[in-house]
């Protein structure tokens, strides 16, 4: 399935904002982790837009997960303020957590024989 230039754009515009946005928050904040937009895919209708996030160290994933979820509406609020004059509806928000750099990290340990496989 083939995104559109439109959900291209619109998944571009999000990505940056909420990209500076998480990094004010965390400069911000007294401890010390990173939050960073992986992807951003949005439904072809623009009504739901998946944004997947990285967070380092893995013991911030879960508090800082929740905190976002818990003002998700906030984040719409302030990403319908940053785009509210180029699309018509203001996407739903979705967010995940991404893990693909720790799956890679994982499958470069087990290449080089450093993990629990039994095979190798």
């Amino acid at each position: 399935m083939n995104e559109s230039n439109r959900q291209r754009k619109v998944a571009q515009i999000i990505q940056e904002d909420f990209a500076e946005l998480f990094r004010k928050q965390s400069a911000e904040s007294r401890q010390s982790f990173m939050v960073s937009v992986s992807d951003v895919k949005v439904t072809a209708d623009l009504g739901i837009a998946k944004i997947y996030l990285s967070i380092f160290p893995q013991e911030f994933r879960e508090p800082v997960m929740k905190e976002i979820e818990e003002n998700k509406s906030q984040y719409r609020n302030f990403i319908g303020q940053k785009m509210g004059k180029q699309v018509r509806i203001i996407p739903e928000l979705n967010f995940y957590l991404d893990t693909s750099l720790d799956d890679v990290e994982k499958l470069e340990r087990e290449l080089k024989g450093q993990g629990d496989n039994p095979i190798l």
